[in-house]
């Protein structure tokens, strides 16, 4: 193939990379912009938080759980119907949250959320893996940074607008903006062709084991190595969803929401810098840890962040009652916690191989749905015991413990698996001659 056809190939998936970022920024109100408006619906309605918090526990829920069947659409009818269809659905689920008088509409409203999410995070991540082989580790956190500082920048014009107009206008206009980007590039989204990303396949990195064959989601169900990385999934994003749906109601019971922190020559209320930080921070992890990985393996690179995050929510719990250091230890929280949104579809890909990478990578991600399900539970453990200490602690030695797993059991059962995939492979070329 010639220079200036590969020259045109690699601007072509640097682009698909970002139009699914810019859609992925859209998304990310949707889970990172909840916690600004629990408060607001509780004086509201008077409803129990806990009962508020289970519709952020749906949306989760259905977010990541139908991402396998959106994914099965990507990757038997492309990325652009099933995008397009999410961007709809994303902004529909705002504005009835706008109109939601009941807890009953307000969880309808997080399940069609949920489900048009689902169809856009999957169907970016899945497109990125299929785009990007040699590149894995660092498209996959590009994307997912999108979905994790995305939503940085309208921090501020969100509270204001709820403090200004009301919750309902946040959702409404909000809503109805982030859908209709999501809809006009979902028109300009499209999968490679094999023998599109054949030259960049020959330059995976040698750091990095690859798959010797293609595994249908079936088969990858059936092997042990998925189901060691879903459960360290669950256990990575258990504490990190906490920290998500929880974080105003934290700062609220610490008594800090609105102390003033100065940094960086930059003076906000507490609760608002550390928002604006940890989803800047949020973002930056994904592709700088999906970078690591693909210099020094997808498993030493999570050792080292599940480490950080385990000490880090362990240390917010016992300093976190100081407004500056609420905001910087929240802010290393987020950042030792969203590498896991490259790190694990990576690793899925390079284990499982790229045919069904968007399927595969959907099953995988709905460790997430599964640790959301834990969530109201940390609201209803703060109000059996009367502060945040149990569930801090809870979380911080389930990442511990995650830490010492990717080490100690993840990495020699991959590298096992690999050795009899490319035993199997080599035996059934031979058969074939």
């Amino acid at each position: 193939m010639s220079t200036a056809v590969t020259s045109s190939m690699n601007k072509t998936r640097w682009l698909q990379l970002l139009f699914g970022v810019i859609c992925m920024c859209m998304i990310a109100n949707m889970q990172y912009g909840w916690t600004f408006f629990v408060s607001p619906i509780q004086e509201r309605h008077g409803w129990d938080r806990a009962a508020i918090q289970v519709a952020f526990s749906i949306f989760i829920v259905t977010e990541t759980w139908l991402v396998p069947v959106e994914g099965w659409f990507v990757d038997k009818y492309g990325p652009r119907v099933v995008v397009l269809f999410g961007g709809i659905m994303c902004g529909l689920a705002w504005v009835l949250n706008a109109y939601a008088m009941s807890l009953t509409v307000l969880y309808i409203a997080a399940a069609v959320g949920g489900i048009g999410a689902g169809a856009v995070y999957g169907t970016c991540v899945g497109n990125s893996l299929k785009w990007f082989p040699d590149r894995r580790g660092l498209a996959a956190g590009i994307t997912a940074a999108g979905f994790g500082a995305g939503s940085a920048l309208t921090v501020i014009p969100i509270q204001n607008m709820i403090k200004g107009q009301g919750y309902e206008a946040a959702f409404f206009y909000f809503g109805i903006g982030q859908g209709i980007v999501i809809t006009v590039l979902s028109l300009f989204l499209m999968a490679p062709k094999k023998e599109q990303i054949a030259q960049f396949a020959v330059n995976v990195a040698t750091k990095v084991a690859q798959s010797a064959r293609d595994f249908s989601p079936k088969e990858m169900l059936s092997t042990p190595l998925f189901w060691v990385m879903y459960a360290m999934f669950v256990m990575m994003a258990a504490g990190g969803l906490m920290a998500t749906a929880q974080l105003g109601p934290i700062a609220k019971d610490f008594g800090i929401s609105e102390a003033p922190v100065t940094l960086i020559g930059i003076t906000l209320p507490a609760l608002t810098f550390a928002a604006a930080i940890d989803r800047v921070l949020n973002g930056l992890t994904r592709p700088f840890f999906g970078w690591v990985s693909d210099q020094i393996g997808r498993e030493n690179t999570m050792f080292l962040a599940f480490a950080i995050e385990g000490v880090g929510i362990y240390a917010l719990s016992v300093l976190g009652h100081n407004p500056f250091m609420f905001v910087i230890l929240t802010g290393l929280v987020f950042f030792a916690w969203g590498e896991i949104y490259s790190l694990f579809p990576a690793m899925c890909g390079d284990a499982f191989g790229t045919r069904f990478a968007t399927t595969n990578a959907g099953l995988l991600y709905t460790a997430k749905g599964t640790a959301a399900i834990i969530v109201p539970f940390t609201s209803i453990i703060t109000t059996m015991t009367g502060n945040w200490q149990a569930v801090f602690l809870s979380a911080a030695a389930l990442n511990i413990i995650a830490a010492v797993m990717a080490i100690v059991v993840l990495k020699p059962l991959r590298q096992a698996h690999g050795k009899r995939t490319a035993q199997a492979a080599s035996t059934s070329a031979m058969a074939a001659e």
